[in-house]
């Protein structure tokens, strides 16, 4: 009996090595698939255009090169990344080239850390008569003031923004951070610690903007209409 048990229970190494060898094989011919390049029939300007069309928010350079195999997983950059990752921007410039080419609507712009497919300044009428179709999701003027304090003033504890506003803003607050615009970026070194506020990639997606340095000047927002 402890004969056929061990027949059965026990296996060499060389009695389960087909089955397993041929799993071990079938995934590193995956991990190399993955390494070596880009999927059989897709070329890099298709590919970043597919993945920039079906995507609702920015993506990194990296992310990308790494959705094509151009670069397997999530080790530091090297050389042979980097490289790739010039492929991904030179495939966005070659894009962005053919849609300006064609008059297309649309182009490809680098917002919140990475790229998005974003419409003309052109066509904002035409989106703008399609969002009044809709249920009105605009922010309330406390809120956009709110929003913009914060904006100029990060990190900014919330004593220090009601006293630029005259008002409480624990409400707006709320709404803003709900709205995924503003987020708590830490504490104070101040008695009690108080919370600090800070914006958001959201933010910087809503508002199309590549980093905060992109936000309006003095000069610019006086020069305004």
């Amino acid at each position: 009996m402890d004969t056929d048990g061990t027949a059965h229970t026990s296996m060499t190494a060389t009695e389960q090595a087909p089955e397993e060898s041929a799993c071990s094989e079938q995934a590193s011919e995956a991990r190399f698939e993955t390494r070596k390049g880009m999927p059989e029939g897709v070329d890099l300007t298709g590919g970043v255009e597919a993945l920039l069309v079906t995507s609702d928010r920015p993506i990194a350079s990296r992310r990308i090169a790494q959705a094509l195999g151009l670069i397997a997983g999530e080790e530091p950059a090297g050389r042979s990344d980097r490289a790739a990752i010039a492929e991904v921007e030179g495939a966005v410039a070659a894009l962005n080239d053919a849609y300006a080419r064609s008059g297309r609507s649309f182009r490809i712009e680098s917002v919140a850390g990475g790229y998005r497919m974003m419409t003309l300044p052109a066509y904002a009428p035409v989106l703008a008569s399609m969002q009044a179709l809709r249920a009105p999701t605009k922010l309330s003027r406390a809120a956009l003031e709110t929003l913009a304090i914060v904006a100029y003033r990060q990190p900014i504890g919330r004593a220090q923004l009601e006293s630029i506003r005259g008002v409480a803003c624990g409400e707006v607050l709320k709404t803003l951070m709900e709205r995924r615009l503003v987020t708590i970026v830490g504490r104070a070194e101040e008695l009690g610690r108080p919370m600090l506020y800070g914006t958001t990639r959201q933010f910087l997606d809503a508002f199309g903007l590549a980093s905060l340095h992109d936000l309006p000047n003095e000069h610019e927002l006086s020069a305004s209409p």
